[in-house]
C-alpha cells in the first residue's frame, strides 16, 4: 500500500535507522550518517488518516513486498522477512498527525545494560524473565501522549491566626491576633501529560514519567524509524475534567502554601480560572520488556524512560528462591529452638 514507507540510504540504497547516541540516521551497510534535515527534505507528504480500531491491517512492505500484519493503532513496525523497519504514515496524518516528539536518547545496547543493572539488586525474579533470550526482546516504542498546557489565574481570601502566649506570675495570657489574607497569582502550565492509547498498561506508559518537555522536537516521520510506535486512540474530551481539576487542585495549593507565619489559616474563598488552554499530542520513547506469567494469566514489565533513563517495573516472583531463602533463615532456627527444648 501506498502509506508504507520505508527510508532509504541515499548512498546504497540501504534502510534507515534513528540512532539515538549520535541523534543522526545511520545505515547499517555503508555507515553513511544523515541529519533530520537532510532525511526530512526527502519527506512526501503522507496520505489521508484512515479509521479502524483494533481489528489487523495488511500492508505490503516496500524493500520485500511481503505482507506486514498490524492493528488499527500500529504506526511503526518492522518486516517480519526483511527486517526493515516501516513507517504506516496513514496512521499519524491529519488529526492524528503528532505536533512533537522526543526523539530516543537512549540506544538498545544502554537500555540492555540498565536493565541488567537493575535486575542485580532483585533476588527473587525467574530467570526467564531476565534471560538472554528475553532481554534482546526490549523494544524501543512511542507511545502517544495528549498534552495539557494553560495559564492559572487564581485568587484567594484567608483568614489567618497569628497565637502568643506568655506567663506573668501565676496567669498564663493568650492572644490571638486575626488577619484577613489575599493572594493572588498567575501560573504557567505546560504539557501535563496523559496516556492516549487505550490498550497501553497505563502503570507501564506512566510510571517513566515525567520526561524533558523543553527538548521536545516538531514531529517529523523519520524519527520513528527503527523504533515501534503506536497512534492515539483516545482524545483531550476523555481527560478534560480530571487533569482541569487536577490543575486547579495544584494552583489552590501553590497559593495556599505562600501564606505563612501563622498558627492557622481558614480559606474563606478562591477561585482559580484557566486561560489559554492548548492540548497539543506527542509520541514519548519508551524501551519496553514484557513478560506473561502463563500460569497467572498475568503480564510484568519492565520500562525505561527513553529519554532520561527513569526506570519502572512490575516483577514475576520465583516462589522456589522464596522457599529456600525461608528454608536457610528459619530452618536453623527451629533446629537451635528443638535443641534447646530437648535439654531443657
Amino acid at each position: 500500500m501506498s502509506d508504507v514507507l520505508t527510508y532509504k540510504c541515499s548512498n546504497c540504497g540501504g534502510p534507515l535507522k534513528f540512532d539515538p547516541e549520535k541523534q543522526k540516521y545511520a545505515c547499517e551497510y555503508c555507515l553513511s550518517q544523515f541529519t533530520q534535515e537532510e532525511v526530512a527534505s526527502g519527506e512526501k507528504e503522507a496520505p489521508k488518516a484512515e479509521k479502524g480500531g483494533g481489528e489487523p491491517f495488511l500492508y505490503n512492505c516496500s524493500s520485500c513486498g511481503a505482507e506486514i500484519v498490524t492493528d488499527g493503532t500500529t504506526a511503526a513496525t518492522f518486516c517480519y522477512y526483511c527486517h526493515n523497519p516501516v513507517i504506516l504514515s496513514g496512521r499519524l496524518s491529519g488529526e492524528y498527525n503528532p505536533d512533537y516528539v522526543v526523539p530516543f536518547a537512549i540506544e538498545k545496547e544502554k537500555a540492555e545494560d540498565i536493565f541488567r543493572m537493575w535486575m542485580k539488586k532483585k533476588r527473587f525474579v525467574p530467570k526467564s524473565f531476565y534471560s538472554q533470550d528475553q532481554i534482546e526482546k526490549i523494544s524501543g516504542v512511542y507511545f502517544p501522549y495528549m498534552l495539557y498546557s494553560c495559564r492559572a489565574e487564581g485568587r484567594l481570601n484567608a483568614s489567618a491566626d497569628r497565637v502568643r502566649v506568655w506567663v506573668s506570675g501565676n496567669q498564663r495570657y493568650t492572644e490571638t491576633q486575626t488577619f484577613e489574607v489575599r493572594r493572588e497569582g498567575s501560573m504557567p502550565v505546560k504539557f501535563v501529560p496523559r496516556n492516549a492509547l487505550k490498550k497501553a498498561n497505563r502503570e507501564l506508559v506512566e510510571g517513566v514519567l515525567p520526561y524533558e518537555t523543553e527538548k521536545m522536537k516538531k514531529f517529523s516521520m523519520p524519527y520513528l524509524s527503527g523504533f515501534l510506535a503506536e497512534r492515539r486512540d483516545m482524545g483531550e474530551q476523555e481527560f478534560n475534567e480530571e487533569v482541569k481539576a487536577e490543575v486547579r487542585s495544584f494552583a489552590q495549593d501553590s497559593l495556599r502554601n505562600s501564606i505563612t507565619s501563622y498558627d492557622s489559616v481558614r480559606i474563606e474563598s478562591n477561585d482559580i480560572r484557566l486561560e489559554d488552554e492548548a492540548w497539543e499530542y506527542a509520541l514519548l520513547p519508551v524501551w519496553a520488556l514484557t513478560y506473561r506469567d502463563e500460569g497467572r494469566d498475568e503480564m510484568y514489565y519492565f520500562t525505561i524512560n527513553g529519554q532520561t533513563g527513569k526506570v519502572c517495573g512490575k516483577l514475576p516472583v520465583d516462589k522456589g528462591k522464596l522457599s529456600l531463602l525461608f528454608a536457610e533463615i528459619f530452618v536453623p532456627i527451629l533446629i537451635v529452638l528443638l535443641i534447646v527444648g530437648y535439654l531443657i
